[in-house]
């Protein structure tokens, strides 16, 4: 950067006031300025801020003291965070402020969370919490690019081991301002879902197909965060099309494991209204966390193990088959709200474990979930059966025939 780089800095000023000062001073000494936004409501900050409580309040239309007579805690830090959003975003879009830090325990976290996911992608955006890379984190609100570390020992007061977290956070923050390369927004981007090349391999023929058309195409690993991350950005607009051919999230979340994307994966591209194709790529396995104990309703399955953190147990007819249904089912929401939705159903398999030899290799499985995937499609989505493998060049061909349709109807458009 030629111009001082600027840093928002969010934090609870009453009760956090020498945690906020040693990052100041941390960034500071790096070159940069501070911005300080006070985002407490009950007590006073002991030092000046740059926003203070009273502002955050007002951006909402209410007073500081309105939102402590809430008289809940939950709801003033709500209400503390919307403001802070407004604030923080309004900078950012003005070019007044380069990067975000934030840092808070567990209410400070649930701010910290709504702040960011309102950022643009490529905004330096920094969480310091005692509660980085929690559960109690839901995926669906952790921004694609958000960086968090674990704020540990730093519940109260600073000491060593804390000011090792905040100190290496500051710089994190501010290498990625000097260094962010931020999306140049030259051609229109394609999503497309996948596993890694091992299981799923038709990205590999896309990607440069796509790009010949004049697309970016960006892969979205579809273990939970994957599919979040690309939901966020259809939601946001930031893809004209979705290629949503690992849906494996969808099934993981159907029956019960972690490895999932939340109850609202496949919906984004609907209510943006965006093109959007799907295959059940992945839909004949659970995902299983391969550290802990096998869970008691996958107990005796056939199993695959990824690596040394996933393990992947057999679906049942039945699994596939619910399955299916619940796939038909958004791609008909998606088709209600008039986003061209296409659905490719490959009769041969849905990942490379899914062939004779394979470690997931059943014929029975795979025939009921693509039998109920054709009888519950909804007349709305348009429905192409293949007697391919998912990963075969038929595949592909077919994906491509259908995007190239949407090209010549103009529902895609490229530069």
């Amino acid at each position: 950067m030629t111009k001082t780089p600027v840093i928002m800095l969010l934090g609870t000023a009453d009760t956090k006031a020498d945690e906020i000062l040693f990052m100041k001073e941390c960034l500071v000494g790096q070159g940069a300025q501070v911005l300080i936004m006070d985002v407490g409501v009950l007590g006073d900050p002991t030092f000046e801020v740059d926003i203070s409580k009273h502002d955050v309040a007002n951006a909402v239309g209410m007073s500081n003291q309105q939102i402590a007579d809430l008289g809940d805690e939950n709801d003033a830090m709500i209400k503390t965070a919307e403001g802070a959003t407004i604030l923080v975003l309004g900078l950012v879009q003005d070019k007044k402020a380069d990067g975000v830090i934030i840092l808070g325990g567990t209410m400070g976290t649930d701010l910290a969370l709504e702040v960011t996911c309102a950022l643009p992608l490529g905004v330096p955006k920094v969480v310091v919490s005692t509660v980085s890379f929690s559960p109690l984190l839901p995926p669906e609100r952790i921004a694609p690019d958000l960086m968090m570390i674990l704020w540990a020992g730093g519940l109260y007061g600073l000491n060593s081991i804390c000011k090792s977290s905040l100190s290496q956070a500051c710089g994190a923050v501010l290498g990625a301002v000097r260094a962010v390369e931020a999306p140049k927004g030259d051609r229109p981007v394609v999503a497309i879902s996948s596993l890694g090349k091992s299981s799923l391999k038709y990205m590999v023929t896309l990607k440069p197909e796509l790009e010949r058309r004049g697309f970016e195409v960006a892969i979205f690993h579809a273990t939970g965060m994957g599919g979040r991350a690309m939901e966020f950005l259809v939601r946001q607009k930031k893809v004209v099309a979705v290629l949503d051919f690992a849906l494996v999230e969808v099934s993981n979340q159907l029956m019960g494991s972690p490895v999932n994307a939340g109850a609202d994966r496949m919906l984004a591209a609907g209510d943006a209204g965006i093109p959007y194709m799907a295959a059940p790529g992945g839909v004949d396995l659970i995902d299983a966390q391969a550290a802990q104990d096998i869970p008691v309703h996958l107990v005796g399955r056939e199993f695959h193990q990824h690596n040394r953190l996933i393990t992947c147990a057999m679906m049942t007819e039945d699994e596939r088959a619910i399955s299916a249904r619940q796939i038909t089912t958004r791609l008909a929401a998606n088709a209600a709200k008039g986003s061209s939705t296409t659905l490719i159903v490959p009769h041969g398999g849905v990942d490379e474990w899914d062939r004779e030899g394979g470690d997931l290799f059943d014929p029975a499985g795979l025939k009921a979930l693509c039998k109920t995937l054709v009888e519950t499609n909804d007349p709305a989505v348009e429905l192409i059966e293949t007697d391919a493998h998912i990963n075969d060049p038929a595949f592909t061909d077919l994906a491509l025939e259908v995007f190239d349709r949407w090209l010549e109807d103009g529902l895609v458009v490229a530069k």
